[in-house]
């Protein structure tokens, strides 16, 4: 395996829980993660615009409950690879680094967990590659189908702005490092309760890394862009889906796949205190939604 992987001493999430730092060579991405726990695997992936610190509140219950838990930096994230070309980013491309993840760091399959846009290639890999995927846990990202229709809708439209500002060349990124970054942080103004001053120097520092501005607003030129070849396909994996309803950029009629796409879905739990970042919002709830829809893997019965 191409891995190597360390000790974290300064991205401490409590007392308890240990992180292991790593990289993983996938093709020609080198992928950033960390580590923590033993136990059945279970990957979790970050949104736009954070990186694998998102999960900081989910990352010690998990392993309390018994998981090996691994969260990646996304391609063009934080300390990840951040490749060139905005057509490096079409979510099949990123959906194939986790693959390879899942491989490299020695399983044959995951639970996959994914929010906003790593909800997007959540879905692209169950869909891609539904070798690796045991279960699917998806937060605040619609279906690849149900996002395209609700495109059609003006008031979704208006929701989703940002997907068309991106595609300006160069002005997004340079506004957004500005200020402070003070852009970017506008998108996580929804979060209760807000972001720390520590939490928000730790999001400008990923950031502020050479390239990471631009390849984080790739994902969405190439999807306003390419987005429509994607190839829709039924997922097998048991799925659930969280749903903050509170949720500014996606309105909740998203939140439901159609039953053809997503024949095994265990159900949409909607959290009507929540914004788009739920994880954050409601964390101790959405910990115990993800315990025990991942039970069956510890050989647990789930309370549902």
């Amino acid at each position: 395996m191409n891995t190597t992987t360390n000790t974290v001493t300064s991205w401490a999430i409590d007392t308890e829980t240990t992180l292991r730092d790593g990289y993983a060579q996938i093709g020609d991405v080198n992928l950033h993660y960390v580590e923590a726990g033993a136990g059945p695997l279970v990957v979790l992936l970050h949104g736009f615009p954070e990186f694998w610190y998102s999960w900081r509140l989910q990352i010690a219950a998990l392993v309390k409950a018994g998981y090996r838990v691994v969260a990646p930096d996304m391609r063009g994230y934080n300390l990840s690879s951040k490749p060139a070309e905005f057509t490096d980013y079409t979510a099949d491309k990123p959906a194939a680094d986790i693959r390879g993840l899942i491989r490299e760091i020695g399983t044959e399959s995951a639970m996959v967990v994914g929010h906003d846009w790593g909800g997007s290639v959540a879905w692209t890999l169950a869909m891609n590659h539904p070798e690796v995927v045991d279960r699917l846990v998806i937060l605040n990202a619609a279906h690849p189908r149900k996002l395209n229709e609700g495109l059609k809708s003006p008031r979704q439209l208006l929701r989703s702005w940002y997907f068309f500002y991106f595609q300006l060349p160069g002005s997004p990124e340079r506004r957004a490092a500005r200020n402070g970054w003070k852009f970017f942080k506008g998108f996580q103004r929804d979060a209760r309760p807000s972001y720390t001053e520590q939490e928000n120097e730790r999001y400008v520092e990923a950031w502020s890394q050479p390239g990471a501005a631009k390849a984080m607003i790739d994902y969405y030129r190439a999807a306003v862009r390419l987005g429509s070849k994607q190839k829709v396909l039924p997922i097998s994996a048991p799925t659930l889906v969280i749903w903050g309803q509170g949720d500014r950029y996606l309105g909740p009629t998203l939140a439901e796949p159609h039953i053809e796409d997503v024949p095994n879905l265990y159900g949409v739990e909607r959290l009507p205190d929540a914004s788009h970042w739920v994880h954050h919002d409601e964390a101790e709830r959405v910990n115990h939604l993800l315990i025990d829809f991942l039970s069956p893997a510890l050989g647990r019965q789930t309370s549902r």
